[in-house]
């Protein structure tokens, strides 16, 4: 919460979609990502200040280093891009991963978020052999280490969490502590030290609605069906429906009992509890320290 006579927080969310990615997400949900982002992150701490970059696009306009020193945390959105594609749109996000590690500014990714932050340190990304999960990660369980981290306070010793992705990572850079795995990510958490600066980063989306899901699984039906995750588009259409009124009605036990799925996902508060953690022991605590709050 914004305390009387504090500044607002000021933090920076960096969109790792392209202007037509971008578009697409207007488009079906009403926001872009790095938007519906900062709506989330202002019901945790109403009265922030937020900006927006957009890395993918040729010709932005991107912080230099005193640029990202002036904000007190950053959160990178996920993507659909692939960080092992060479192109510029995904090299212009690794560098600008780089000078926030050396900016030494909080800094939150979720999915492609956590792979830049890997990559951006020297770790490495694929295509999971395991395949994609898609909707929700299942089964994410707290290792040893992550059972006492801050990320992961409040987290049970399994739980789910929103989820769609392809990509994972493969190898950990030098300086990572893993914090959470499953059955289809060895990497579902994780911090990351490098250049003097702390990057914590989850696989999955605690930012996504049941509703924000539901959009974009919208967009991918030949692919569930093709993957063998609904045998056919009525199936799909189905249960994309089914999310979006348990989105509206998370109270529905008769759904969430159909579909596997309690009040680490259902209840909004819960869901978000990473990006809670990262604003409490991360964010806060740093602008203190530099005189800010």
């Amino acid at each position: 919460m914004l305390e009387t006579g504090h500044r607002p927080l000021h933090l920076l969310f960096v969109d790792g979609n392209t202007r037509e990615q971008r578009a697409n997400y207007v488009r079906d949900y009403g926001a872009t990502p790095a938007e519906a982002y900062a709506a989330e992150i202002t019901a945790i701490a109403p009265g922030i200040v937020s900006d927006i970059c957009l890395p993918a696009d040729e010709g932005a306009n991107l912080p230099d280093g005193d640029g990202l020193e002036s904000y007190d945390g950053i959160f990178l959105t996920g993507s659909a891009l692939h960080i092992y594609d060479i192109e510029p749109a995904v090299t212009r996000q690794i560098e600008l991963m780089r000078a926030i590690y050396a900016s030494g500014t909080p800094c939150f990714g979720s999915c492609w978020g956590i792979q830049m932050g890997c990559v951006a340190a020297g770790g490495t990304v694929v295509a999971n052999p395991n395949g994609r999960e898609v909707g929700f990660a299942r089964r994410i369980a707290p290792t040893e280490i992550g059972r006492g981290h801050p990320l992961l306070a409040g987290r049970p010793a399994a739980f789910d969490a929103p989820a769609i992705h392809l990509d994972t990572v493969a190898l950990p850079p030098h300086g990572t502590t893993i914090l959470a795995s499953n059955s289809i990510s060895q990497v579902q958490a994780a911090e990351i030290k490098h250049d003097g600066g702390t990057f914590w980063g989850v696989q999955y989306h605690p930012e996504f609605s049941l509703g924000l899901i539901a959009s974009i699984l919208g967009r991918m039906v030949p692919s569930l069906i093709a993957e063998g995750f609904r045998k056919d588009e009525a199936a799909a259409r189905d249960w994309l429906e089914d999310l979006r009124a348990l989105d509206a009605e998370p109270g529905r036990q008769d759904l969430a009992w159909a579909h596997g799925l309690d009040r680490e996902v259902l209840d909004a508060a819960r869901r978000v509890t990473e990006l809670r953690n990262f604003l409490d022991h991360r964010v806060r605590p740093c602008a203190s320290e530099r005189g800010r709050a």
